[in-house]
């Protein structure tokens, strides 16, 4: 195989041209740099987390997905600030999530990061009524005046289309009002980012799309920020951005845009599928990919003017 690869110049030059980049994820809301997170069980280590890279930019509405044990539900954790990584770098909204002490990670919670649990018992108090539950996040910082609180409360209620259940306790709600009046409560002291995981594991798929529908109307209406983890392939398929874990670490990513035919002037959205490369150059490739082309253990590379070439192992083939 002939090629015109890049000369001594071309890669000094790039190589400057990294050196003056900016810090990873400067302008990002949250980042995590080679995230790390080891559990330790009867002697047993495992690594939930492999040096997962990510950043969310202010202002999306993103979905999570992977297989049971991919290690999503950890990194929620982790940016919900109840648990702590073991290595790398975690940062939201300019808080370090690996140098905060206790009274920091309650302050965190409580001001920096919104979060919806699955189970709708988790979310709200039984014995409080819808508005007084996403009133006493704010009694809890004393942000607001008292007369501020109800009004703010309201005001969620109304925005996620459940004011009708204002003073109803959770167990006269059905499970989506319950799942909405939860997201209210996780808006109440205007957190910078919104946590969800698996929001709509316990409901029914028509229920779902009511949820989804919330978290939308937060996004586009407040601005919030918002992480949803979720194996519901509907919910994933109507978000403009997912990212797929595997295995510890971010792998692929969809992204979705708005065309509009130049022919017929109607809208469509395009997704395309991404690898992701992390900030060690590790690249997982698709296993459909891998197993098509019968790649294992090592593959050729070959560095082009603009792209990289990737091939079998064909060093044991005879010649």
């Amino acid at each position: 195989m002939t090629t015109t690869g890049p000369t001594f110049a071309d890669l000094a030059d790039r190589a400057a041209a990294r050196r003056d980049r900016p810090a990873y994820g400067h302008d990002a809301l949250i980042t995590c740099d080679r995230l790390v997170r080891i559990f330790s069980a009867d002697g047993v280590e495992v690594q939930a987390l492999q040096g997962l890279d990510l950043l969310v930019r202010e202002g999306e509405l993103m979905a999570l997905v992977g297989a049971s044990g991919s290690g999503k539900s950890t990194l929620m954790n982790i940016l919900a600030g109840l648990d702590v990584p073991t290595a790398g770098a975690a940062r939201v909204a300019d808080h370090d999530l690996l140098a905060m002490n206790a009274k920091d990670r309650l302050r965190y919670r409580r001001d920096v990061v919104g979060f919806v649990w699955q189970q709708t018992s988790r979310n709200l108090l039984p014995y409080l009524t819808a508005a007084q539950n996403v009133a006493l996040p704010m009694q809890l910082t004393g942000r607001r005046k008292r007369r501020l609180q109800a009004e703010r409360a309201l005001e969620l209620l109304t925005l996620l289309d459940v004011a009708g259940c204002r003073d109803r306790r959770p167990h006269q709600m059905s499970g989506g009002q319950q799942q909405r009046v939860a997201i209210a409560v996780a808006l109440a002291n205007d957190p910078a980012v919104l946590l969800a995981d698996e929001p709509t594991g316990e409901l029914d798929s028509h229920t779902a799309e009511q949820i989804f529908a919330a978290f939308r109307t937060a996004n586009e209406r407040l601005g919030t920020t918002i992480v949803i983890v979720t194996h519901d392939q509907a919910v994933a398929g109507e978000v403009r951005r997912t990212v797929a874990i595997r295995d510890g670490r971010t792998s692929t990513e969809v992204l979705r845009r708005t065309e509009i035919d130049a022919a017929t002037g109607q809208e469509a959205v395009v997704a395309r599928e991404y690898a992701m490369l992390d900030r060690a150059g590790r690249l997982q490739l698709p296993a459909e990919y891998t197993e098509a082309l019968g790649m294992r253990d090592r593959v050729a590379l070959e560095l082009e003017s603009d792209h990289i070439g990737v091939w079998p192992d064909d060093s044991e083939r005879p010649r």
